[in-house]
Formats: structure tokens, C-alpha cells, sequence
């Protein structure tokens, strides 16, 4: 799974560089975001732009990172693909992630 990273202060921008989240890829993302989150990165930025499909092994790597922060930090996401913001609404996990339009609301919510 081909990540990108950026850090804004505390927060650490991490932006999904494949098209799918699906069972092939799942696994390394939840091993590469457990990864930064045990070395420290409790403020995370998850950037779907390029992502056009997850399947449900998809949504469970980024629960289960959420789930790793246990309280410690935060998750966000932004700039999902429709396809993507819809799958969110339909497993109601939009209650439970923030979603953002953009990088830089996204950044705002996750620093404060």
C-alpha cells in the first residue's frame, strides 16, 4: 500500500495513494497506520481523494486504527469520492468518523 505523509504540526496527513481499500490492501494499511500511531502519531488526517472503492476489510483497517488511538488522539478523514462518502452513510460510520471536504478543515478539526 503506497502511503504519502505529511506532517502540519502535530498532525500527521496521511494520504491513501491507491484507487481501492479492498481485501488485498487492507491488511498493510492497518499495519502502516498501527505503525504510526505506536510510534507516536496519535493526530491523524486519513486523505481518500484517490480512493474510489473500500470494501468492508477497508472500513474495518480504519475502525481498527481508530480503535488503536483508544482516546489517545484522533482520526480524521477528508476528501472521500462520492462512491466512498456514500459507503460512510450507508454503514452509518459517518456518525462515527469526521469527514471533511477538504485537508485543511480536516487539519483544523484534528489540531484543536
Amino acid at each position: 500500500m503506497n502511503l504519502e505523509q505529511t506532517k502540519e504540526g502535530k498532525v500527521l496527513v496521511v494520504r491513501v495513494c491507491e484507487n481501492r481499500i479492498d481485501a488485498h490492501l487492507a491488511p498493510d494499511l492497518k499495519q502502516q497506520l498501527g505503525n504510526l500511531i505506536d510510534s507516536g502519531d496519535n493526530y491523524l488526517v486519513l486523505d481518500l481523494s484517490a480512493v474510489e472503492f473500500v470494501d468492508s476489510s477497508g472500513l474495518s483497517a480504519i475502525v481498527s486504527a481508530m480503535k488503536l488511538l483508544d482516546g489517545r488522539g484522533d482520526i480524521v478523514l477528508c476528501q472521500p469520492q462520492p462512491a466512498v462518502t456514500s459507503l460512510f452513510k450507508l454503514t452509518r460510520l459517518d456518525k462515527i468518523f469526521r469527514i471533511y471536504p477538504d485537508s485543511a478543515g480536516a487539519i483544523a478539526a484534528v489540531a484543536n
